[in-house]
């Protein structure tokens, strides 16, 4: 993967120091300013990529930096100032939980009983083309290409069964130990068979501002362990809201005449999220919570997180199809 082309003065400024081997100052000086600046830090493209590359070098990195820039002090420096921003940011979107006396797991099903984000799945279900599929992939590729990698970053900061019991849900994320059967790989043989590009990182360029807000949003939950929490709730959200959805967008496909070897990735969440639900919200967040009550509102918080992140990335393209354009920034995600 090389970097990706910058979309403002932030992530052209990032990407020739990331390349010549030199932090600026005043690249650090541009990231607070454009931090400060920020209207509205979740849907600006210049700091929610510049965010992703951050992060991304703690994932696969680029061909074109160096392995060294991963801990380099003036770039986390440079990182926190976007950190503060879009975690602010959050903060303003879903409000501070209200936590109760009721069992932690009774408490996410209440949160996601009263979500009342816009449904894309059933859209693409009843109504997606072959193109807004495109588009959707297209957005959806920079999580699902490595799917399970941003929670997983939270294992080493967890002990006893909330460990046990996130691993066991990831270790399904992973295929089991079968390389094919992994999740990141399902999904870009889907890609593959809708023609698109299912290369890590290739439609980085056409993918809008909202994509890597949801992605940031699970990197800044994993890589911090203040967040641990946030991690797990995120991630029991994932895994207590995904199995209808998934047979939705299965059902989508099949409706443009795709069959069960393009639908495996939504198949295989219908079945293994079922499960997961229990262990998710029971096991992993619920022992978290015996063992750490004072955690338990970042559980919830990073679960209202993962809930408007989804509502944010289905309001852009519903709201994109809708005035008729593309929700991309630009219409080439179509492989060559």
């Amino acid at each position: 993967m090389r970097l990706p082309e910058p979309r403002g003065p932030l992530t052209s400024a990032l990407c020739t120091d990331l390349t010549s081997g030199t932090l600026a100052p005043a690249t650090v000086e541009l990231a607070e300013r454009t931090a400060s600046a920020a209207t509205d830090p979740l849907a600006d493209e210049d700091l929610q990529l510049a965010l992703a590359i951050c992060y991304e070098l703690h994932y696969r990195g680029f061909d074109d930096v160096g392995e060294d820039w991963e801990w380099d002090p003036d770039l986390l420096r440079l990182r926190a100032h976007l950190e503060r921003a879009h975690t602010a940011a959050l903060r303003a979107l879903v409000g501070e939980p209200e936590v109760t006396d009721e069992p932690v797991d009774r408490q996410l099903t209440a949160l996601i009983a009263a979500d009342d984000g816009p449904s894309l799945s059933t859209y693409m279900s009843r109504s997606g083309s072959l193109e807004q599929w495109h588009e959707y992939l297209t957005l959806r590729s920079v999580y699902h290409l490595k799917e399970a990698d941003p929670h997983t970053f939270a294992v080493p900061r967890l002990s006893g069964r909330a460990k046990a019991a996130m691993v066991e849900i990831q270790a399904d994320e992973y295929g089991g130990g079968s390389a094919e059967r992994m999740h990141s790989q399902l999904f870009a043989g889907m890609m593959c068979d809708l023609g698109l590009d299912a290369g890590y990182g290739a439609l980085w360029d056409d993918a809008p501002a909202a994509a890597f807000a949801s992605v940031n949003t699970m990197s800044l939950f994993g890589l911090h362990r203040r967040w641990r929490g946030a991690a797990l709730g995120h991630l029991a959200c994932v895994e207590m809201t995904s199995s209808e959805p998934s047979r939705r967008y299965a059902a989508g496909l099949r409706r443009l005449g795709f069959d069960g070897a393009t639908t495996v990735f939504y198949d295989e969440h219908v079945e293994a999220d079922a499960v997961h639900e229990q262990i998710a919200s029971v096991d992993m967040c619920g022992s978290l919570v015996a063992d750490e009550p004072a955690l338990t509102a970042d559980v919830l918080f990073g679960a209202a997180c993962s809930l408007a992140m989804d509502g944010l990335a289905a309001r852009h393209l519903l709201g994109a199809w809708e005035a008729g354009r593309s929700a991309l920034r630009r219409e080439r995600a179509l492989a060559a």
